[in-house]
């Protein structure tokens, strides 16, 4: 265990104490979140929550245990498919359920473990339980992903990635009709105000763009294709859901149980359906496809026979 004990500086009076923590000892506010909530602060002796208010001169103290390194663990994924391989770079189909990397709270496969169990080397900079990851997928969502196996791939991709030269297009299956049945939505996203695992539109959230367009409509529910112009964790989902058109099988932000159980999805229905980039090895612009995995074909079949 760690522990710390200080005054509150006047500079934090009124804050909300996994806000304060994050600024006094540099936790993120995850982090800050775990220890209030593990009862490791105290306020004049007294525990204190998450949520609680910081007052100005009062005694804090806390108490940590020092988070888990994270390590790449081989495991293999049978259904991972490798639909490109060569010296740079390598682009996966992933299945539902696995992670991109490892992270704190995640316990299941991942993209680069599964890799690493098959024998794939990766050699970049960057931390080691992220080596060649240069964008993500939600574990809940499949399709493609493009990892970087040397270093020119993955600066290179990096950039391109940061600078948006990368098309990435998604299909998912939404609850209801969006009006109009194309459209775009620019809305800010960040940290939901009353959740740690959770986004949402806020005014001082990320600049958020995406473009989407109905493919099929349903009695209860839409096809569309989508266009991210911007990468933002969870964006597809916080921008249907802001516009009450949850991705169908997403109960995190709000989708009908009662849909999803009809349908047979207990993931949220949102596929990485096409990547393009220009690859750092040919320089030639390169495109990426992916079928519909099983879960999402079937569900497709059963509204269209609605």
């Amino acid at each position: 265990m760690e522990h710390r004990s200080l005054p509150v500086p006047d500079g934090l009076e009124g804050a909300r104490v996994d806000q304060g923590l994050a600024k006094l000892l540099g936790f993120s506010r995850t982090q800050a979140a775990e220890v209030a909530s593990a009862g490791g602060v105290l306020l004049d002796g007294a525990v204190a929550g998450k949520s609680d208010r910081l007052r100005a001169g009062a005694w804090l103290e806390v108490s940590w245990e020092p988070p888990r390194t994270l390590e790449v663990e081989p495991i293999a994924v049978p259904e991972l498919g490798i639909i490109h391989d060569d010296d740079e770079l390598v682009v996966v189909d992933k299945p539902a359920g696995v992670a991109a990397h490892p992270s704190l709270g995640w316990t299941g496969p991942t993209v680069v473990g599964a890799l690493a169990a098959a024998g794939f080397r990766i050699s970049t900079s960057g931390a080691p339980e992220r080596q060649g990851v240069v964008h993500r997928l939600d574990a809940g969502t499949s399709g493609l992903m493009v990892v970087a196996k040397s270093e020119r791939a993955y600066t290179a991709l990096k950039r391109a990635f940061h600078d948006r030269e990368v098309e990435k297009i998604y299909h998912t299956v939404v609850q209801g009709h969006p009006d109009p049945f194309a459209g775009t939505i620019d809305a800010p996203v960040g940290r939901h105000p009353r959740s740690e695992w959770k986004f949402a539109v806020v005014a001082d959230g990320k600049h958020a763009v995406t473009h989407y367009e109905t493919l099929e409509a349903f009695p209860s529910a839409s096809l569309l294709e989508v266009h991210l112009e911007t990468g933002r964790t969870h964006q597809i989902r916080v921008h249907m859901a802001a516009q009450r058109h949850p991705c169908v099988g997403d109960a995190m932000y709000g989708a009908d149980p009662t849909i999803s159980a009809r349908l047979g999805i207990e993931r949220q229905w949102l596929h990485a359906k096409q990547l393009a980039f220009t690859h750092p090895g040919t320089g030639e612009w390169t495109t990426y496809e992916s079928e519909y995995p099983a879960d999402l074909a079937r569900a497709l079949e059963i509204l269209r026979a609605d």
